[in-house]
């Protein structure tokens, strides 16, 4: 049988490409730590299993398309909290972000248009992008300064016709960089000069550890220009629920999301009715992981400044942090560790940096670290880490 062009260009993830040596040596009796994905391990509020064991219908049958009402309720509530008034109207509720940012782009951008992004960037835009046929059109950011945009000049020379979004991660990921408020103004200038629409992924949006932070939802001048793209994944260490949403004042836009909608018919009832208990959460919950993160954050940046040769991205949110190293490839580095390295028959497993790119040789020697697990367990990662270093025969200094 046939297999598509479409999909055979599509990239491997690079959070999960390494998953069999990951196994195998486990397999060899190694304890692996995974700094490669982003998985909480904060534990799940107890309202979203203790909704759905209350669920008693006697079918569980097609839901609204949109989304349940309570649920859009809900969410509408919290974007108030937050200061964005959002009618039910302007929401969309989707299988995870994944769903929202498919769904974005497919409405978005024609065959052969282009997707701005700033890398590194998150990897599964790329096949976001690729699944229809949409060119990353991408704009380099450095580890020396820190990940944060160019300029609006350096910007503004890779915008083509072609160009119909930016999409962007805003607090980032892989690189942990928060947008400053020059930094915002600075897209928002753009995208209204070329009337493009800006999709931001907020997904994060608790996860800020220096100062406030600030969406692109409360810049007014953008209300006709922006998507926001949603998820209680992380928010509530919820990511298997797959359960996310489009947030948009554009009127059309929202006219034809519910026809993609409609196409998949809906999104499962279990997950909105967890999901929806999810957003009643108190806000000390989302302080206290707050707290927890900046903790954690504090732990790997001090262990990783602790390394020679190795540069860090100084990460303000989300939970990564990206790190150019002194090695000939981080792919081949982190495959080393997990084949033929170990301290104390322990490893560590991270995401090489290369699949955040879309540059050609961009990223070699960079990887991508989640500061997932328990301050303890990061430092003794981070010491594996940097023994390693010492030991890999492709180091280069």
């Amino acid at each position: 049988m046939n297999i598509s062009k479409r999909v055979q260009a599509l990239t491997t993830s690079p959070i999960r490409k390494l998953g069999p040596y990951a196994v195998a040596a486990k397999a060899k009796g190694k304890k692996v730590y995974h700094l490669n994905i982003g998985q909480p391990d904060i534990e799940t509020p107890a309202q979203f299993m203790d909704s759905i064991r209350s669920f008693d219908e006697k079918v569980v049958a097609y839901g609204n398309s949109q989304g349940e009402p309570f649920l859009l309720e809900a969410i509408q509530k919290y974007y108030k909290e937050w200061g964005m008034e959002y009618n039910t109207s302007n929401i969309y509720i989707t299988n995870g972000g994944s769903e929202a940012l498919f769904f974005a782009v497919m409405t978005l951008c024609d065959p052969g248009d282009e997707l701005m992004v700033f890398e590194p960037y998150y990897a599964n835009y790329n096949s976001f992008a690729k699944t229809y046929n949409v060119k990353i059109n991408a704009v380099p950011t450095s580890a020396e300064c820190g990940y944060h945009l160019p300029s609006e000049a350096e910007i503004e020379k890779h915008i083509t016709p072609a160009t119909k979004a930016i999409l962007l991660t805003n607090p980032g990921n892989p690189t942990g960089v928060v947008y400053t408020e020059e930094e915002m103004q600075m897209i928002a200038r753009l995208v209204i000069k070329y009337d493009m629409a800006l999709i931001s992924d907020e997904v994060y949006r608790e996860f800020v550890y220096d100062g406030e932070y600030k969406s692109f939802g409360q810049m007014p001048e953008l209300e006709q220009n922006l998507v926001i793209v949603d998820s209680v994944s992380k928010r509530y260490s919820a990511c298997g629920a797959r359960i996310g949403c489009l947030v948009s004042k554009n009127e059309e836009f929202c006219k034809q999301i519910m026809k993609c909608c409609q196409a998949r018919l809906c999104c499962p009832t279990l997950e909105q009715i967890g999901a929806a208990a999810l957003y009643t959460t108190p806000k000390s919950y989302l302080e206290e992981v707050n707290q927890e993160y900046k903790k954690r954050r504090d732990t790997i940046a001090g262990a990783l400044a602790k390394i020679p040769g190795l540069i860090s991205s100084n990460p303000k949110g989300a939970f990564y942090v990206m790190v150019k190293m002194p090695v000939d490839d981080a792919e081949k580095f982190a495959i080393w560790m997990l084949e033929s390295f170990d301290v104390d028959g322990e490893t560590v497993m991270f995401a090489p940096g290369n699949g955040f790119y879309d540059t050609e040789g961009c990223g070699i020697n960079e990887a991508r670290l989640a500061y997932v697990l328990k301050s303890e367990d990061l430092e003794k990662a981070i010491s594996i880490l940097a023994a390693g270093l010492k030991a890999y025969p492709g180091k280069t200094n």
